[in-house]
C-alpha cells in the first residue's frame, strides 16, 4: 500500500538528473499507486539495479531521461539489455529536449519499449507505464511457462527411465519441487499397500515423516482414490494431513494431485504444502497434474515388473537348496549365499551344490550363460545330472567331461561355467576341476588367501578337460567358491576384481558366515548379475 492506501501495482525506477523533474515524476507515479525508486545518473541506476538483482527484487519498469550527465539514456538502455538478468526490464525513455523522430527511433532501437516527450499529461505517463509493465509481465509469464514445460519434459523423461518404484517416486518428487519452487513429495501406493515416497531436496522445508505418518498417508490415499478414475486435485486440511510432514513440528494443509494407474490397482499422489503459495495457480496445477499422470503411466510397467520379479525369484529359490536344507555332510561345515541381480527381471543360471560321494564331499558352483527361463532350466538339469553322475563317479574332471557332453547333446547352443571340488574330510586332500569359472580361493588361518591354480574350457564346447588340480586343506582353512556376479564390473578388468576379492577374503574374520558376509558387504551391492557363493571348511 502507498501513503494514500492504494494498491501498489509496480515498482518504477526513475532515472533523472534534474531534482525537480525527478520529484515531480515520482509524485505522479506514487499517486497512480506505484512504488518509486529515484536515482540521479546512469551509474547510480546500474548500482541500484545490481543491489536489487542480488536481492531478487528488480523494478518492474525503468523511466530513463535521455539527457543524463554521465551517459545518455540510450547508452544506459543498451547496457541493461546486454545483461542477461536485466534484459527483460522494460525501459521507457523520456525527454523535454530530444523531440525529433530520429531521437524516438534511436530510443526504440536501443531497446526501449516506449518514448515520452515531455511535458506529457499524467494520464499518458501512467498509461505508458501500465502498458510497459503489462507487456513485460506477459513476456515473463510466457518465458516462465516455457521453462516450466521444458522442465516438465525433462522430469517426465527421468521418471519414465526409472527402474524401480522408489526411483520413480524420487525423480517425480525432485521434478515437482523444481516445478513448484518449494517442497514436494510424491507417493506411489502399490496394490499390496506398500507406500513408496520420494521427497524433493529442499530439506529446509521438507521433514522426513515417520512410520506413523506413512501409514496415515497410505490410508488417506486409499480412501481418496477408492473407485475414482482420472486426475483428482484436492486440499487436505492439516488435521488430516500428518503434522510435521513439510516442516518439522508444524501442521500444513496439503494440496494433492491424485492419479490412479490404468488398471486402478495403484495410485500416484503429488503433494505440496498449500501455505507455500498465496493462491492457486491454474497453470502450475496443470503442470503438476501432467507430471502425476506421467508418473502413474510409468508406474504401471514397474508394478508389473515387481510382480514378475517376485515370481521369478520364488522360482529361482525353489531350484536351489536352502542353507537349512543342505544335506548332512560329516567332516565339513558349509555356508552358502545366493543374491539375485538387482535389476534383472528374468531369472539367471547361477547355482551351488554340495553332496556326499563315495570318495568324500563334492561341492560345485556354476553359472549358465544368460538370464532367462531357459538358463534357469539348464541350470536345474546340470544340478540334477551332477547328482546322478555322482552315484558312481566322484572325480571332478570326469564329472566335468560328462556335464560337457550332456550340454552338447541336449543344449548345443548353451554354454556354462562350473567349478567342482572333491574334498576328503579326513585328510583334507582336495581335487579341483574348473570349467571356465573363477577358480576357488583358499583362505588360510593367518596366512592370507590364494587362488587354486585350476583352469579349463567352458562346458558345452566339446574341448577336452585337463586333469584336476590337487591340494590339501588344513584344519581351519576355508575353501571359497563364487560366481562372477560377485565381482565382475563393467569397465574393470576381471583380474583386478579378483585381486580385490582375494584381499578382502584374507582380511575377513574367522568363520564361514563371517567370510561370506564380509564379501557380500564389500562387493554384493547393486550388482548386475546373480551371486552364488559356497564356503567350506573341515571340522576335524
Amino acid at each position: 500500500m502507498d501513503v494514500d492506501g492504494k494498491r501498489t501495482d509496480a515498482t518504477v525506477l526513475v532515472v533523472d538528473d534534474v531534482p525537480a523533474s525527478r520529484f515531480a515524476m515520482g509524485a505522479l507515479l506514487r499517486r497512480a499507486g506505484h512504488q518509486v525508486v529515484p536515482v540521479a545518473s546512469g551509474r547510480e541506476a546500474l548500482v541500484e539495479l545490481d543491489v536489487r538483482l542480488r536481492r531478487g527484487a528488480l523494478p518492474d519498469v525503468a523511466l530513463v531521461d535521455v539527457g543524463l550527465p554521465d551517459m545518455s539514456g540510450f547508452d544506459l538502455c543498451r547496457r541493461l539489455k546486454a545483461r542477461p538478468h536485466m534484459a527483460g526490464l522494460p525501459v521507457v525513455h523520456f525527454s523535454a529536449a530530444a523531440l525529433a523522430s530520429g531521437d524516438r527511433c534511436q530510443g526504440l532501437d536501443a531497446g526501449g519499449e516506449a518514448y515520452l516527450t515531455m511535458p506529457a499529461e499524467p494520464e499518458e505517463i501512467a498509461a505508458v507505464v501500465r502498458a510497459a509493465v503489462r507487456a513485460a509481465r506477459l513476456r515473463a509469464g510466457d518465458q516462465a511457462l516455457a521453462r516450466r514445460l521444458s522442465l516438465l519434459s525433462e522430469t517426465i523423461v527421468t521418471v519414465q527411465s526409472a527402474r524401480s518404484l522408489q526411483e520413480l517416486a524420487d525423480a517425480a518428487a525432485e521434478g515437482a519441487g523444481r516445478l513448484t519452487g518449494g517442497p514436494a513429495a510424491v507417493f506411489v501406493l502399490a496394490p499390496d499397500d506398500e507406500l513408496y515416497r520420494g521427497a524433493s531436496r529442499d530439506r529446509t522445508c521438507l521433514a522426513l515423516p515417520d512410520a506413523d505418518a506413512h501409514r496415515t498417508v497410505a490410508a488417506l490415499l486409499r480412501r481418496l482414490t477408492r473407485g475414482q478414475a482420472g486426475v483428482q486435485i484436492t486440499t487436505v486440511p492439516a488435521p488430516l494431513w500428518p503434522a510435521g510432514f513439510f516442516r518439522p513440528g508444524l501442521q500444513h494443509d496439503a494440496r494433492l494431485v491424485l492419479v490412479p494407474t490404468q488398471d486402478g490397482r495403484a495410485s500416484v499422489c503429488l503433494a505440496t504444502p498449500t501455505r507455500e503459495v498465496r493462491r492457486v495457480d491454474p497453470e502450475r496445477e496443470a503442470v503438476a497434474a501432467r507430471l502425476a499422470q506421467a508418473a502413474a503411466l510409468a508406474a504401471q510397467p514397474l508394478l508389473m515388473y515387481q510382480v514378475e520379479r517376485h515370481v521369478a525369484l520364488t522360482l529361482q529359490h525353489s531350484f536351489l537348496p536352502q542353507p537349512h536344507r543342505l544335506p548332512e555332510l560329516p567332516g565339513v561345515d558349509i555356508a552358502v549365499r545366493y543374491v539375485p541381480a538387482s535389476r534383472d527381471t528374468e531369472i539367471g543360471g547361477d547355482f551351488y551344490a554340495a553332496q556326499r560321494t563315495a570318495d568324500g564331499v563334492l561341492t560345485a558352483v556354476g553359472d549358465v550363460v544368460g538370464h532367462s527361463l531357459e538358463a534357469a532350466t539348464v541350470m536345474v538339469e546340470i544340478r540334477h545330472a551332477l547328482r546322478a553322475y555322482c552315484v558312481d563317479e566322484s572325480d571332478p574332471a570326469v564329472l566335468a567331461e560328462r556335464l560337457d557332453r550332456m550340454l552338447q547333446h541336449h543344449h548345443p547352443e548353451v554354454t556354462a561355467t562350473v567349478c567342482l571340488a572333491l574334498i576328503d574330510p579326513g585328510t583334507g586332500e582336495t581335487r579341483v576341476a574348473n570349467a571356465g569359472h573363477i577358480p576357488p580361493l583358499v583362505v588360510r588361518d593367518d596366512r592370507g588367501a590364494d587362488y587354486v591354480k585350476a583352469a579349463g574350457p567352458l562346458l558345452g564346447l566339446g574341448v577336452p578337460h585337463p586333469p584336476p588340480t590337487e591340494l590339501r586343506l588344513a584344519p581351519g582353512d576355508r575353501l571359497l567358491m563364487v560366481t562372477d556376479g560377485l565381482i565382475e564390473t563393467r569397465g574393470i578388468d576381471l583380474a583386478v576384481s579378483m585381486e580385490h576379492l582375494r584381499a578382502a577374503a584374507a582380511g575377513a574374520l574367522p568363520g564361514l558366515d563371517a567370510l561370506c558376509d564380509t564379501l557380500l558387504g564389500c562387493f554384493g551391492h547393486d550388482r548386475d548379475d546373480d551371486i552364488a557363493m559356497l564356503a567350506l571348511s573341515r571340522t576335524g
